[in-house]
């Protein structure tokens, strides 16, 4: 079976998709139009990396700047903003586009080792991100966040969003280091519980400790 998955719902994403994979831009892999809550453990099980939501492939393109091998398993999503976004209606749980649950229940069944999401940094996500945590952490998964900014990295605009890793137990981690037990492009975490990182404007979040600290950063080996 091919080695990535992605799932895409609009149709020219979808081609956008298809094509990236034909240039050789993102892994090589499958595109799948289906609604994920069409979608079942089974359809998915024999791929080496899936990408939820998966836009023009960026969770792809941004993994191999990144050194992360195509063959590397990963799970990757962006879960809809627009039910916690600030430009949005706010109806938040209520909305139809809150998809967490069902991507929720494939990664329950599947078990991927490492996770990579991404969501808006508005309040309304930050509890969103609360569920999202909780999730996690009662699924045997470890999680680390960041409040960032593109301006951060170089960008010229601000475009704040919350960026979390899960990984699973069955992935040992090394206490009181900055780099993951895995090897290759990833973040780098330590300790046991979330650092939350919490948006005060600019592009270096503030963080707030609960809990014992994890150590994030970008590891390149």
């Amino acid at each position: 079976m091919s080695a990535a998955y992605y799932n895409e719902i609009d149709p020219f994403a979808a081609q956008w998709l298809r094509n990236l994979i034909a240039a050789g831009h993102i892994a090589p892999g499958d595109v799948d139009e289906r609604d994920i809550r069409q979608v079942k453990s089974d359809d998915v099980r024999g791929y080496t990396q899936c990408h939820w939501f998966a836009g023009i492939g960026g969770w792809s393109y941004a993994l191999r700047r990144a050194g992360w091998e195509d063959d590397r398993a990963v799970w990757t999503g962006s879960c809809p903003c627009q039910p916690f976004s600030g430009a949005g209606r706010k109806k938040g749980a209520a909305d139809s586009r809150h998809l967490w649950p069902e991507w929720f229940r494939l990664i329950g069944e599947c078990k991927p080792s490492t996770i990579f999401g991404e969501q808006v940094a508005s309040k309304d996500a930050l509890l969103w991100f609360d569920s999202v945590y909780s999730d996690l952490e009662g699924a045997g998964y470890a999680i680390g966040a960041a409040d960032l900014s593109a301006a951060s990295v170089g960008a010229p605009h601000i475009r704040q969003r919350l960026w979390f890793v899960g990984i699973s137990s069955a992935i040992r981690l090394q206490r009181g280091s900055a780099q993951g037990s895995e090897k290759g492009g990833a973040l780098g975490l330590c300790g046991r519980h979330l650092t939350r990182f919490k948006h005060y404007g600019n592009p270096f979040a503030k963080k707030i400790k609960k809990g014992s600290i994890w150590i994030l950063s970008i590891v390149d080996s």
